[in-house]
């Protein structure tokens, strides 16, 4: 079954692009979510994340701040 994955993100952020490259390369679909464009966005992020940096990644319910490969193979079971 296939993952549910939100990834928060703005416009002009480069680790933004580094995680949905990453995404991409694994072949795997996402939602993104720009927090610059939608002000419910940004809200969203401060309650999953604790705080309003992007990128977020949610991978059903886990949370991953930053671009973290490790924690996003390990949530995305990927080897």
């Amino acid at each position: 079954m296939a993952k549910s994955i939100i990834v928060y993100s703005t416009t002009y952020c480069p680790w933004c692009v580094k995680v949905k490259d990453f995404l991409k390369q694994n072949g795997l679909q996402y939602e993104e979510r720009n927090a610059q464009e939608n002000p419910e966005y940004v809200q969203e992020v401060m309650k999953k994340s604790g705080g309003v940096a992007v990128p977020v990644t949610d991978v059903d319910g886990t949370i991953i701040i930053g671009f973290n490969v490790k924690k996003l193979k390990e949530a995305l079971v990927l080897a």
